[in-house]
């Protein structure tokens, strides 16, 4: 599972709107679009409820966000920790 996806499905269910959620992440609409299409095609579930109005998180979705965020934050705590390694290594 690819974590720009998680990242820009996180930006679109605290948002509940594409536009602003594609703006945050410094992405064109139908960029981040796409991007939540893939997630939902790779995991099989229908995260958002979406019309020309509005959008809510199905019960998958909301399921799915508390995940999305702890996915993020061990990924980039796990990066930070490969980092803080490395750069210990390197100063003996």
């Amino acid at each position: 599972m690819d974590f720009t996806y998680l990242a820009s499905f996180v930006a679109v269910a605290e948002e509940l709107h594409f536009s602003r959620a594609a703006a945050r992440r410094h992405l064109s609409q139908p960029a981040l679009s796409k991007q939540v299409q893939q997630l939902e095609r790779v995991t099989g579930l229908t995260l958002f409820v979406r019309n020309r109005r509005t959008v809510r998180l199905t019960p998958e979705g909301m399921a799915l966000l508390p995940r999305a965020k702890a996915a993020i934050l061990a990924a980039v705590a796990a990066k930070a920790g490969v980092a803080r390694l490395f750069l210990a290594d390197g100063a003996d």
